[in-house]
């Protein structure tokens, strides 16, 4: 599917005006397939997506709906954060530049909240270069689309982050090193009995490399394993997540003892020195 802006899509479609549970449709839509509205009656999950521009909201809206999902939208940064914690919604879909308050200062806000801290936040943005979206990742963002971006590449990367946010099926074992301790089915770790807020990719690596001391991986081997086959991310994130990790769980992030570099070769989870 060719890559499309909302205004090219809005200017090639046309149709009625339809109100559906989720929100109500611009007249460039048309109806939602009706093969859809019976998945939306069943446990839908929920996405806000803060976002100034009403064309791609409304772009954004009507292929999520279709796939059944339910959609609440905000145009700016100040209502977004209120309604983001009055409801939280099962993902954000969160555009980098808004009025009042930024992308980057939302997303900062939720990882430091502990209700909020796992959501899985996808990120909107014009700005395409490579530092830029390491922005994003720092201050907490899981993925990253780029505008103008494909309506499947999106439902795409929305999918890949709500599958990877469920909790494991199986009871995986607790991790206890040293002074810290990682709960795979709470999600929740702990350094001196005090939490440590982690998002939900945080975590997965996290107790990826825990649960498999002492041995090293490569970036594309965590990529694969904790990001998965459907992934969008670059090697470059790891090293994003890696550090985040380490000012949240190292006494001194510049001289890790659990999350060691290798040079030349990847990261490891250290436990000789616990």
């Amino acid at each position: 599917m060719p890559t499309l802006s909302a205004s090219t899509v809005l200017g090639q479609s046309s149709g009625e005006h339809k109100q559906s549970n989720a929100f109500l449709i611009s007249r460039a839509y048309g109806t939602l397939r009706t093969s859809r509205r019976a998945e939306r009656a069943t446990c839908m999950k929920r996405i806000l997506i803060i976002e100034d521009d009403r064309d791609i909201v409304e772009l954004v809206r009507y292929n999520l709906a279709n796939e059944g999902f339910q959609v609440q939208a905000a145009f700016d940064g100040t209502s977004g954060l209120n309604t983001l914690k009055k409801t939280p919604p099962d993902l954000l879909l969160l555009d980098l530049m808004l009025p009042k308050v930024s992308g980057l200062d939302i997303c900062r806000e939720v990882r430091r909240d502990d209700s909020l801290n796992r959501l899985p936040i996808l990120m909107l943005t014009a700005r395409g270069d490579e530092a830029d979206r390491v922005v994003g990742l720092e201050m907490g963002a899981d993925d990253y689309v780029t505008k103008p971006f494909s309506p499947r590449e999106l439902l795409a990367r929305v999918k890949a982050l709500l599958r990877r946010a469920e909790p494991p099926s199986d009871s995986p074992r607790t991790i206890e090193v040293g002074k810290l301790a990682i709960d795979p089915a709470s999600y929740r770790v702990s350094h001196s009995g005090k939490a440590v807020p982690l998002s939900t990719l945080e975590f997965r690596l996290l107790y990826y490399l825990a649960s498999r001391p002492n041995r090293v991986f490569t970036r594309d081997q965590l990529l694969d394993a904790v990001w998965g086959t459907d992934r969008f991310v670059t090697p470059r994130s790891v090293d994003v997540y890696v550090r985040r990790l380490r000012e949240k769980i190292e006494g001194d992030p510049e001289n890790p003892v659990h999350l060691k570099t290798v040079r030349g070769a990847g990261y490891l989870f250290e436990t000789r020195a616990a």
